[in-house]
């Protein structure tokens, strides 16, 4: 045989190689790829809420015998959760305050717009004032401020934290102490007259 046609069969055979090399390469590492997505999602998995955890994200709360006046407190997701039905007096003197009063001029409110005002219509869930609902934790330092309920409404009738003495309105607006902001709303509606769905 000519030694040219030998290089070219050897030259032919070479590139012959390197091609079945490159597969092998790149079907190991995706094998490898597929074992090492296989070992690790059980470890992202498990970071998943549990089922019982999400079960809890909504829950509906029975409001039919709460009084004009009167507070009920419910846990949602490990929080606190103030549903007050207020009097048409209540309603009245939280509508009646400036937003220039307000040390927190935003809603604060999961249910409107971002960066709605703190208005008492813009906080309260129904269109006449009549229900507020709020997170029940003071956004200082996360304690549980005290209401009508406890004896303690503070200045302003509303709610009182006594741990570092922030007062809330009757809008759970704050309004005097070293609390920053409004109490949250969180997402809320009604599901009937007579119930209320958070989350």
């Amino acid at each position: 045989m000519a030694p040219q046609k030998m290089e070219k069969l050897v030259s032919h055979a070479d590139d012959h190689e390197g091609t079945r090399r490159d597969f092998l390469y790149y079907a190991t590492g995706g094998a490898g790829a597929v074992a090492a997505g296989a070992a690790v999602w059980p470890l992202v998995n498990q970071m998943n809420p549990s089922a019982d955890v999400q079960a809890l994200s909504s829950i509906r709360v029975p409001v039919d015998g709460l009084e004009p006046g009167g507070q009920l407190t419910v846990k949602w997701l490990g929080k606190p959760v103030f549903i007050r039905r207020r009097t048409e007096e209540e309603i009245a003197e939280a509508r009646s305050v400036e937003l220039s009063e307000l040390p927190d001029p935003v809603a604060r409110n999961a249910n409107a717009p971002d960066g709605a005002d703190a208005t008492d219509e813009n906080r309260a869930m129904d269109e006449n004032g009549e229900w507020l609902v709020q997170m029940g934790v003071c956004t200082h330092l996360g304690c549980v401020p005290l209401g009508a309920a406890q004896g303690n409404t503070g200045e302003f009738g509303g709610w009182f934290c006594p741990c570092h003495g922030s007062h809330y309105d009757l809008s759970g607006r704050i309004r005097k102490g070293p609390a920053p902001e409004n109490l949250p709303v969180p997402p809320a509606r009604f599901d009937d007259e007579t119930t209320i769905v958070l989350g």
